[in-house]
């Protein structure tokens, strides 16, 4: 059995997530900015963590206690070309999906050195090594995220601490739903968006994202990148033949 601390447990993916540990009978302690949304979770503990809160993340690992695999799931997302993205808007996305899942790193960081033993599992995305229209900034984040992590998998190699990147493709978890967009007047780039959404048949649902996800705190060993579901593994094995020198885009 091990501990394993989980941000954004609130709904979809890590939600799910929660709940498969838990059935495998693992210590799992669900977080979420509003602890409420984690009522009805059967896990051993439900806790309150901001990401993009230092104070939070320090009071939520020491209830915690130990720590052997931390799941950074915490994210948020919207839709907007690059010109239309608000820099706001994209300050919020880095905080969170970026610097906040580095943050929880870092505090869970000294015990797994300590101990020379434990495993950081970074949910990623195929948009973390490939673009859309319309979703720059989510990518970025990802695409920063892969570069901590990688980083941080160098330098971990001799303490006993593995790093994975788990690369879900499109997921059925209702973060799509009612997405925050932002767009020009008289949009002049909606013609990129004349083909509608992503067909149901090409989503993984976050039970089967969950399933793989602890499958990679269950081996004893984890590659450092991870494709999940189908779309994944067809998309990121395109983009890794495709052209250096020009824009990929996922068919």
């Amino acid at each position: 059995m091990s501990s394993i601390l989980i941000t954004g447990a609130s709904r979809g993916i890590g939600r799910a997530t929660a709940v498969e540990l838990a059935k495998r009978g693992h210590r799992v302690i669900a977080t979420a900015r509003d602890p409420r949304t984690l009522d009805g979770l059967d896990v051993d503990l439900r806790l309150r963590l901001d990401v993009t809160d230092q104070a939070d993340v320090d009071a939520a690992i020491a209830q915690a206690g130990e720590i052997d695999t931390f799941i950074s799931n915490a994210g948020a997302i919207f839709a907007a070309t690059v010109e239309a993205s608000p820099t706001a808007e994209i300050e919020r996305l880095y905080a969170q999906n970026t610097v906040g899942a580095i943050r929880v790193a870092q505090a869970v960081l000294p015990q797994l050195r300590r101990r020379r033993e434990g495993r950081l599992l970074f949910v990623s995305s195929i948009a973390g090594r490939t673009v859309l229209p319309g979703n720059a900034a989510y990518s970025a984040s990802k695409w920063a995220l892969e570069a901590f992590a990688e980083t941080l998998a160098v330098e971990l190699a001799g303490f006993g601490v593995d790093v994975t990147l788990a690369e879900p493709g499109p997921v059925s978890s209702g973060a799509l739903d009612g997405m925050l967009s932002y767009s020009l007047p008289d949009d002049p780039y909606a013609a990129l968006f004349a083909g509608g959404g992503i067909p149901a048949e090409m989503m993984s649902s976050p039970e089967q994202v969950a399933a793989a996800l602890a499958d990679l705190v269950e081996q004893p060993t984890v590659p450092l990148r991870v494709p999940i579901g189908p779309v994944a593994a067809h998309v990121l094995a395109a983009r890794d033949t495709a052209p250096y020198d020009q824009p990929f885009l996922p068919s």
